[in-house]
Formats: C-alpha cells, sequence, structure tokens
C-alpha cells in the first residue's frame, strides 16, 4: 500500500502546484479545498456503490451455487434409483419375447383382415375397373386401381417383412393381382391417346386433360413414396416406379415429331412446290398449336410441369431434326432458297415465332439455330454452284433465242423511244433480278455472293455475245441479201450494248448499299466489252454504207465524173438513207457513227483525189474540176449539218480540206503555187511529199522542177500540229508514181 500512496501524495502535490502558481491564486485556497472536498465525497459516494453491487451479486451466486448442489443430489439419487429398477426389469423383457412375435403376428393379422374383403373382391373390382376404363371414366377406373394397387402392396409388404426370402407366397399374391398390371396398362394407353390428342382435347373438352394430368399427379406421388420406402426397407413393388410423367412428354415429343413430319402432303414428283407447301404447313400448325398451349393448356397442367416452354422445346428439337432430314436431301437451287429463307428469317418473324400472340413467352433471340452454320454453309456452297450452272445455261439460251430473232425477215421491236432493240437484255437482267431478290430474302452477304457471280457471268457472257456478232457480219458478208434485216439487228444489238450499262449500273445500285460494295470487279471491264461490241457494229454499219458506195466512190475525180456524173448526189441519197435507219440507234452511238461517217467520205474522197484518177489538161478543166469539189463539199457539209444537228459538233472543218484542195487546183498563176501549197501544209501539217506530188500532177500544167523545187522547199519549212488538230491526211496512202524520178518523191 506505501507505493499507492506515494503515487496519490506525488500527484496531489504536483495538482495543487499547478493550482497555485501565482500569488493571486492563494486567495482562491478555500474554494479550491471545498471544490475538491466535494469530488472526494461523490468518488467515495460511487465507491461504496460499487462494493455494495459487487456484495450483493456474490450473495447471489452462492445460493445458485446452494441450489445446484441439493438439485444434484436429488438427480443423483433418481438414477441410483432407476438404475436398480433397470436391473430388475432386465428378465422381465426378455420373458415378453413371446409377446413381441405375437403383436407382429397380430398386426400382419389385422392387415391381412383389413384388406380381406378387398382380397375377395379383387375379380368384381377388376371387371368393374375394365369398364370403368373403356366408358372413359378414368378418374373412377384410377381410384379402383390405386385401391388394388394398395392391397396388393400391402400384402407384399407385409410378406417380405415376415419373410423376405420366400418367393413362393410373394409370386402368390402377384399372380393373384394379376390383372392389376394389365388394367395399369390399360389405363395408360387411354391416357396416352389423350396426351396424344391434347392440342385438340383442350379445345373441345378441357377436362378430360385436367383428369388424365391429376392420374399421372397421382401416380407421381405413389412412386416417390414407393421410392422413399426403398430406400428404408429395400422393398419395391412390382411395376414401380411407373414414371408416368416422363412417358407423358415421351409421348408428346412422338406426337409432335409425327404431326411436323406426316405435314409433307407432296413429293417434288407431283408438286414442284412441295417443300413451300411442307414449311408453310409446318408453320401453321406450329404457330396455331403453341398459341393453343400458351391461352388453354398452360390451365392444364400444374406450374412446376413449365408445360409453355416444355412444348416449346419439343416444338423446337422435332422441327430441328426435320430441318436436318430436309437438308440431307439431294435440294434443287430453288427448294435450298426456300428451306434456308423460312430457317433464317421466317421462323424467327412475326409470321411465327416472333408472333404477337407468343409475346413475351418466346424470345426469338434467345433461341437456338434450327441449323448448324457448317450446314447453312454446305447449303449456300451448293446453291452457288447449282446457280453459277443454272446462269450459265440461261444465259446460253437467252443468247440462242436472240441470234434466231436476226435471221428473221421482220424488225427487231422498239422501246417507248423508238430504238430498235431485242429482248435479250431485259430476259437477262429479269433473270439476275430475280435470284438476287430471293438471295436477298436469305442475307445480304449471299446478295453481294450472288451480284458478283452474276456480274462474272455476264462479263464472259459479253464475250460470247460479242463473239456471236462478228460471226453474224461474217455470214451476211458471204451473202448481203441475207439476213434481210442484218442492219435494222445490228442497230439493235448496239443498241442493247447501252441498255446493259444502264441495267448493270441500275443493279448495283438496287442490291449494293456501300460505294466500296458498288467497285465489283469485272464491271470496269464489262464496260469496256460492251463499247467494243458496240463500236463493231457501228463500224460493221458504216462498211455496210460503204461498200454500197464503193462503186460511186470509185466515180469520183474521173473523166466521167469531170463530164457530170451524178456519184455525188447517189452518194448523199445512199447515206441520208442508210442515217434514216441509224436514227433507230441511240443518240450516244448514233452521233460516234455521224462523225465516223463525214470523216470517211471525206478522207474518201481525198484519196480519190491522191489517186491521181484524173489529170486536167488545161486551166479550164482545172476550174470546172475545182468548182465542182468545192460544189460537192457544200453538199457534204449540208448532208451532214443535218445529220448532226442536235449534237452540238462542229465538223464542217472537215470538208474545208477538200475546199482547200479545191483552191489548189484552181490556181490560175504557176508562179503562186508556192505559197499555197504552203499554206495548206500550214493549215495540214501531217500532209507528206507524195501528197503534194500527187496534188501538183492532177493540176497537170507543174513541170517535174517545179514540183520538186516545192517540195524541198516546202520540206524546209517546220511543220507545227496544234492541240486541236486532228490529223486527216495520216492515214491515205498515194499510190507510187513510176513516172517521177526525183528521190524526194518516192518517200
Amino acid at each position: 500500500m506505501e507505493e499507492p500512496d506515494r503515487e496519490a501524495v506525488a500527484t496531489a502535490v504536483q495538482r495543487v502546484a499547478g493550482m497555485l502558481q501565482r500569488p493571486d491564486q492563494l486567495d482562491k485556497v478555500e474554494q479550491y479545498r471545498r471544490r475538491e472536498a466535494r469530488k472526494k465525497a461523490s468518488v467515495e459516494a460511487r465507491l461504496k456503490a460499487a462494493i455494495q453491487s459487487q456484495l450483493d451479486g456474490v450473495r447471489t451466486g452462492l445460493n445458485q451455487l446452494h441450489n445446484a448442489l441439493n438439485d444434484v443430489k436429488d438427480i443423483q439419487q433418481s438414477l441410483g434409483n432407476l438404475s436398480r429398477d433397470w436391473r430388475q426389469s432386465i428378465n422381465t423383457i426378455e420373458s415378453l419375447k413371446d409377446v413381441k412375435d405375437a403383436v407382429v403376428q397380430h398386426s400382419q393379422l389385422a392387415a391381412a383382415v383389413e384388406n380381406l374383403k378387398n382380397i375377395f373382391s379383387v375379380p368384381e373390382i377388376v371387371k368393374e375397373t375394365q369398364d370403368l376404363i373403356e366408358q372413359g371414366e378414368l378418374l373412377e377406373a384410377h381410384r379402383n386401381l390405386m385401391d388394388l394397387e394398395c392391397s396388393r402392396d400391402d400384402l407384399m409388404y407385409e410378406q417380405y417383412r415376415m419373410d423376405s426370402k420366400n418367393t413362393h407366397d410373394m409370386n402368390l399374391i402377384q399372380n393373384y393381382f394379376g390383372e392389376v398390371q394389365h388394367l395399369s396398362d390399360e389405363l395408360a394407353k387411354q391416357l396416352w391417346m389423350v396426351i396424344q390428342r391434347a392440342i385438340t382435347t383442350v379445345r373441345k373438352d378441357p377436362t378430360l386433360l385436367v383428369c388424365v394430368v391429376r392420374i399421372i399427379e397421382r401416380e407421381e406421388k405413389i412412386d416417390r413414396r414407393m421410392v422413399d420406402r426403398k430406400k428404408q426397407t429395400a422393398f419395391i413393388p412390382p411395376g414401380r416406379p411407373k414414371k408416368w410423367k416422363e412417358k407423358m412428354f415421351l409421348v408428346l415429343e412422338k406426337t409432335i415429331g409425327s404431326r411436323i413430319e406426316g405435314s409433307q402432303a407432296e413429293t417434288r414428283e407431283s408438286d414442284k412446290m412441295w417443300l413451300v407447301r411442307h414449311l408453310e404447313i409446318i408453320r401453321r400448325y406450329l404457330l396455331d398449336d403453341l398459341v393453343v398451349v400458351k391461352n388453354l393448356m398452360v390451365q392444364c397442367f400444374p406450374p412446376t410441369y413449365n408445360i409453355f416452354n416444355k412444348m416449346l422445346e419439343l416444338y423446337h428439337q422435332a422441327l430441328s431434326s426435320r430441318i436436318q432430314e430436309l437438308a440431307s436431301e439431294d435440294l434443287e437451287a430453288n427448294e435450298i432458297v426456300s428451306l434456308l429463307t423460312w430457317v433464317l428469317n421466317t421462323y424467327h418473324s412475326s409470321e411465327m415465332m416472333g408472333n404477337a400472340e407468343l409475346i413475351p413467352e418466346v424470345d426469338v433471340k434467345t433461341m437456338k439455330p434450327l441449323l448448324s452454320q457448317d450446314v447453312v454453309d454446305q447449303l449456300l456452297h451448293k446453291y452457288m454452284a447449282t446457280l453459277k450452272s443454272n446462269i450459265i445455261a440461261w444465259l446460253r439460251k437467252a443468247l440462242e433465242t436472240d441470234k434466231k430473232d436476226w435471221d428473221k425477215n421482220t424488225e427487231p421491236e422498239a422501246d417507248q423511244d423508238g430504238y430498235y432493240q431485242t429482248t435479250l437484255p431485259a430476259i437477262v437482267f429479269q433473270m439476275f433480278e430475280q435470284n438476287l431478290q430471293v438471295a436477298a430474302q436469305i442475307s445480304e452477304e449471299l446478295k453481294k455472293k450472288v451480284l458478283h457471280l452474276c456480274l462474272q457471268q455476264m462479263n464472259a457472257f459479253l464475250n460470247r455475245y460479242s463473239e456471236e456478232a462478228q460471226l453474224y457480219k461474217e455470214d451476211h458478208l458471204r451473202n448481203r441479201q441475207l439476213p434481210a434485216c442484218y442492219v435494222q439487228y445490228i442497230i439493235a444489238i448496239i443498241n442493247n450494248c447501252q441498255t446493259f450499262k444502264e441495267s448493270i449500273v441500275s443493279l448495283k445500285r438496287k442490291y449494293l448499299r456501300s460505294e466500296e460494295d458498288f467497285v465489283i470487279s469485272g464491271s470496269t471491264n464489262m464496260d469496256t466489252i460492251l463499247e467494243n461490241i458496240a463500236n463493231d457494229g457501228c463500224r460493221n454499219l458504216l462498211d455496210e454504207v460503204f461498200m454500197d458506195l464503193e462503186p460511186h466512190l470509185n466515180d469520183l475525180m474521173t473523166r466521167k465524173w469531170l463530164a457530170g456524173s451524178n456519184s455525188v448526189d447517189t452518194i448523199c441519197v445512199t447515206i441520208e438513207d442508210y442515217f434514216n435507219d441509224f436514227a433507230r440507234i441511240k443518240t450516244h452511238y448514233k452521233q460516234k457513227m455521224t462523225i465516223k461517217a463525214h470523216r470517211k467520205v471525206v478522207t474518201e474522197y481525198i484519196k480519190a483525189i491522191m489517186q491521181r484518177r484524173i489529170c486536167f489538161r488545161n486551166a479550164e478543166e482545172r476550174k470546172e474540176g475545182a468548182e465542182r469539189m468545192i460544189k460537192e463539199a457544200e453538199q457534204f457539209k449540208f448532208l451532214f449539218k443535218r445529220l448532226t444537228s442536235g449534237f452540238g459538233e462542229e465538223t464542217d472543218g472537215l470538208c474545208d480540206t477538200i475546199i482547200d484542195i479545191a483552191e489548189v487546183i484552181k490556181l490560175t498563176d504557176p508562179s503562186l503555187l508556192y505559197l499555197e501549197v504552203s499554206t495548206l501544209v500550214t493549215r495540214y501539217p501531217d500532209l507528206r511529199d507524195d501528197h503534194i506530188a500527187a496534188l501538183l500532177q492532177i493540176r497537170g500544167d507543174a513541170s517535174r522542177e517545179m514540183k520538186q523545187t516545192i517540195i524541198e522547199t516546202v520540206d524546209q519549212n517546220q511543220r507545227q500540229q496544234g492541240p486541236s488538230y486532228t490529223p486527216i491526211f495520216k492515214d491515205i496512202i498515194v499510190p507510187s508514181m513510176p513516172t517521177l524520178s526525183v528521190p524526194k518523191l518516192l518517200k
């Protein structure tokens, strides 16, 4: 106690020192003393209360311990008495073994007595139950069946308890109740018949379906009870567990599978649309059945059955199996399309699983696919291969049909604008359109593949089209009288090229969304092929024109021409006549043809000049010939101005070439020839020395030395071709002039 006392004194000294640090605090010593006295009194009071509380707790604890000790003594005494009584009763218990056996036997006899009435009335109950089953009173029949099974099972159980190895008595009981199992099977058949017609039954008589479900539920409860008893006693009655609930779903599964498979009413041999009809019947059946299940059948089953989802699963499985069977068959292209369209689109659409009457129970997003992706890919691959073969055959047949029209004696049809055309572009692109529409129903990716395939085959087809057009021309050249409408059908071929171009662009714009997709390999090449076919057609038509003009072109710049032949009049009339037919060519190609014809006429005229068919004898002949050339150039100008009206093309410069040459011929003063020729060369930089020599020879008044001088002098001048100049003399060949010996003239 000394150590705490010292700590207390030290603490008090420190506390007093803290209170009296200043002289003025001495006046408050009395106040401090009273305050500390109050604190001390308060602490002492709390200590007394705490000690008193502890003392009360100790007193209570001692009382409880004393009571517990007394209780223990009483229990010890009771256990001693009990032990003595137990030792005394052991002999008595052993002497009651016979009583125990008698009790067991009595309970068995009591069960036998209790079931005696049922045992004796088994044949009568069996007959009654059979009649009830035949009358459709399934609940009453099942109640009797349960009574019979209960009597049999109780007897067998008691026999099992008494002597589990006595199989003779067990068999005796089972044989006596042998008809019970037959009744159970008969009742089950009736139940399964109702379950098979559940969709129909629930509409007409839902009560019957409810009875069947109640019977199944009863049997399920008995199954569970028997299984639980087996765990305890190892005994289970014959035929248990029946598992009628499981069998019910097996019956439903088989029924649904048969309903879907049996909906095929036709075969491919009897109806080309067999698959479409089959799928449509399935769609109607499945939708109607699920609506009935949702609205009516669900009310006939306990919620634990989750009957709608179960039926949905069964329908989906059965349908998937049927679709896989169909996919494994040797389907044609249109059948593959019908199947995939139905599987990938129709099945999940509002016409089927997405129907408003099935929402929200059915969520199409969570449903498994009817076909695996591998099977879908295989079908698409087969479809594309078949489609490719079909497109090739269709295009070949379309071209053969079009070729037959080329040999007809009647003109081809004209469109609303009067342009000749054949049905080939319409047939080809109608076929493409149909296949693309079909592909678009399946998927966006397949649509692109089909479009790509169509354009690829179109590319090859146009090459054949070009070859056939060339053969058509060659056949015509063997006999220009045949076919009678050769020109008209060449015009139609040219117009078809424009139609093909427009149709290709239209097809791509319709079936491709993005600009990247718009650029498809082969389309640029097709434009080139079509342009070549059209250009060849235009060339063939111009060849036809100039074959007719050839005799008249040969008369130009001859003595006959100078004497006043009407060759140019005939040329103009012939060209105009042909171009009346060429008016049926679409503007783009008609414009090009008119320009080419104009250039060809002028070129042929200049060729006639350069071939030196005539040599003017004097100034009068030169004047007469030059004026005739100028007049005929003006005729050509007038003709082609009319033919090119509306094109916006200025082609007068071509005919001015003839006029410029005529001015050189018309010149009366030979000393000015050099100046005139120089002007001509300046205007036409592609004018060669042999052209100048031929032109001077036609005049007939230029000496050999003059020709040589003019040519050499002109050659010394630098020739420049402007960017807008189109050469006209470049391809005009001048026949050799053996009479001239100047080396320059032999170039």
